[in-house]
């Protein structure tokens, strides 16, 4: 393995979206990560997330299958899990059982409410999670109820992306105290930092208005989608006066007598000039017209199409693995930079033993 965790070695339980995508992380940037799956596994194919590991079937609920997870964990930096809060401790593995036998191992757990709380038992989704965590009201456009951004922010965002930060975080404190700790990631912990932004956007007075009527949420005609010719969309975020100016001018309005660009009571105005121009061409000509403009405009591209854009094709930003194209890891390194995915492969217990 390459990357700045090489050397690192992760025992994954496996789970559902939000855990394995914390440990793809982990596996792009160069950990040893092992999968442990039941026995049968999921029978779903392989996804992007499971790529750059070695896979180990166990059976958790035998004292063999348990035993052999010890002995993995007795040697491993890292052990992910993403059950309900006390079923780990109630199967043999909780984090007081692997302290005695690995008092550096960084124990992290996944959950979408947390391990305490009212909460903490009980089933939900992305959706719940981030409703509660304040940031699903405001998403949605105005006079409709609250639209779901796929599970973005909850899963991805809120969940595996802070696992990965909390496990890099606890390995780094435990060179200097030479201890691993419990790392407890709760989705709806996650959500509610993602709106870090926007307390202070409501704290200052510059968030006033309901959903779909303020800047940065579709309200403003200079921060939204809009429609083309072929029934394409592009992308507005001309923000500031210069960047707005040059929307003017791609879109052939420059000269046009328009109410100003932060004056509220035109915006309506605004809106329906802007849709009645994109209209007129295809997203591809659009594209072609904004290109190397500072307009703050971008065709919005599906994620079949986006491999293909000229920006990620010449960054590498996606990369195909089995067949499947798929982003590629993120961020780059200087000096140790991550290697290219691979499909996850089997292994035994002893083989990954052997190996450590």
């Amino acid at each position: 393995m390459s990357g700045p965790l090489a050397g690192v070695r992760v025992v994954e339980l496996a789970g559902l979206a939000p855990a394995p995508f914390g440990c793809m992380i982990l596996a792009d940037l160069g950990a040893d990560v092992i999968q442990v799956d039941r026995p049968g596994g999921s029978g779903a194919p392989p996804t992007p997330m499971q790529r750059s590991r070695r896979t180990v079937t166990l059976d958790l609920k035998t004292e063999a299958g348990v035993a052999d997870l010890l002995r993995l964990a007795a040697r491993a930096d890292v052990l992910v899990e993403g059950y309900r809060p006390g079923v780990a401790e109630r199967l043999g593995f909780g984090p007081e059982t692997i302290e005695k036998i690995n008092p550096r191992l960084v124990y992290a757990r996944m959950t979408g409410w947390g391990q305490e709380g009212p909460l903490a038992d009980r089933a939900g989704h992305d959706i719940d999670y981030i409703a509660v965590a304040g940031a699903l009201e405001p998403i949605g456009r105005a006079g409709e109820r609250p639209h779901a951004p796929l599970n973005l922010i909850g899963d991805f965002a809120g969940g595996g992306m802070l696992l990965a930060v909390g496990v890099l975080a606890a390995l780094l404190e435990r060179v200097t105290s030479g201890r691993g700790q419990v790392v407890d990631a709760a989705m709806v912990d996650g959500s509610a930092l993602l709106t870090a932004f926007l307390h202070g956007m409501i704290g200052a007075g510059r968030w006033p208005f309901g959903r779909g009527e303020n800047m940065l949420d579709g309200g403003a005609p200079f921060y939204d989608t809009y429609a083309t010719a072929d029934g394409g969309f592009m992308a507005v975020g001309a923000l500031e006066p210069a960047f707005y100016g040059a929307l003017l001018d791609g879109l052939g309005l420059a000269e046009e007598d328009l109410p100003a660009q932060l004056d509220r009571a035109g915006w309506p105005v605004l809106r329906a000039r802007f849709a009645a121009a994109f209209a007129t061409r295809t997203r591809a000509e659009w594209s072609v017209v904004f290109a190397g403009s500072d307009a703050c405009v971008a065709p919005v591209l599906s994620p079949a199409e986006a491999p293909g854009h000229p920006h990620n094709r010449a960054r590498n930003a996606f990369v195909t693995v089995g067949g499947v194209p798929q982003p590629a890891p993120a961020p780059r390194f200087g000096r140790t930079p991550a290697a290219t995915p691979a499909e996850a492969t089997p292994a035994g217990v002893e083989e990954i033993l052997a190996n450590w």
